[in-house]
């Protein structure tokens, strides 16, 4: 996922234990995985069985990404994507849970969020080489291949299928937010009693400081980054944050932006700058944070506001902040 920055992490860590029974220590790493940054933080009974409980998170990392990258030949991604249009293919149950999750996020956001849109990667290039943009008939006979509809899931089987011959799926907009959760679930497996688990803005929660303290997060202001505009404290709990202005091309001056659209083949345009999504589910805050890029603000204000334990802050490209329903900021003077 697309990082704009919006979101500013400061936590503050505490070494010393304030009136619990045991000691406890802070420990953190900071490793590159998926191709992005991750710094994991764990409170631990002792510094040498954090570290040895952060390997154990590093790996699970590592192992959903050789689950879900489409770019690793080897994959059972990869194998769904050489067989498109050709035949099923039976996958762990993992997978195929993932996969049915993220088609039930596809319904409710009317295919803003689409894993499917893997196929428009043939025509868009935002690696800095391309300088004529797709034609609108390459566009539209890529989109034929773009519908979350026609992956085809067989429970009895465990199979997977995709329909159309040149279909592809692909994780980008979710698969970072489904490894911090299992990364979470087995750190809290081992009795980490807490821990942050961060990758570039996209993080999940557990428990508290060695202080007893709440993790605190801090929101940026928009008109001037290098300042907290609200603090938020998080309390077993995913944020991810997304935004559009990181990567892009100029065609004639114009820019577009690495995000597409699944239901139209083209780049975003202006609209929203930034997107954050808050949840008890990091998979969830990472799915939703780019396809309420997508919607647009008021269908994702909409969106967010009839779903439980979730809420959204975004801001637009005139720097404006707009919040669901139960979000709460606290303005610092």
């Amino acid at each position: 996922m697309l990082r704009f920055g919006v979101v500013i992490l400061a936590f503050f860590w505490c070494l010393i234990g304030s009136g619990q029974e045991k000691d406890y220590v802070t420990v953190k790493q900071s490793v590159n995985l998926m191709g992005s940054p991750f710094d994991i933080t764990i409170v631990s009974n002792n510094e040498d069985l954090g570290y040895i409980n952060i390997q154990e998170a590093i790996g699970e990392i590592n192992r959903i990404e050789k689950m879900i990258s489409s770019w690793n030949s080897e994959s059972e991604t990869s194998l769904i994507n050489k067989n498109a249009g050709v035949k099923p293919v039976k996958v762990s149950l993992e997978l195929f849970k993932l996969i049915e999750r993220c088609k039930q996020i596809s319904d409710i956001t009317n295919g803003a969020f689409d894993i499917s849109y893997a196929a428009l990667d043939k025509i868009w290039n935002f690696d800095g080489s391309m300088s004529i943009k797709p034609s609108h008939q390459q566009i539209s006979q890529a989109l034929l291949k773009v519908n979350y509809e026609n992956i085809l899931l067989n429970e009895a089987e465990s199979t997977v299928y995709l329909s159309k011959r040149g279909m592809k799926i692909s994780f980008g907009a979710i698969g970072k937010g489904y490894a911090l959760d299992k990364a979470k679930e087995l750190l809290v497996s081992k009795q980490v009693v807490a821990g942050v688990i961060n990758s570039n803005g996209d993080l999940t929660t557990w428990g508290t400081k060695v202080s007893g303290e709440k993790w605190l997060l801090g929101i940026a202001n928009p008109n001037n980054r290098a300042k907290i505009f609200s603090w938020l404290p998080i309390v077993e709990s995913s944020v991810a944050t997304s935004g559009n202005k990181e990567k892009y091309i100029l065609v004639n001056n114009k820019k577009y932006t690495d995000i597409l659209n699944p239901r139209t083949g083209y780049p975003l345009q202006k609209g929203i700058q930034s997107v954050s999504v808050f949840s008890k589910n990091a998979e969830l805050c990472d799915a939703l944070a780019t396809a309420i890029l997508v919607m647009g603000r008021n269908a994702g204000l909409s969106l967010v506001n009839q779903l439980g334990d979730t809420e959204v802050i975004i801001v637009d490209s005139d720097n404006k902040i707009y919040k669901s329903s139960g979000m709460i900021l606290d303005r610092i003077p």
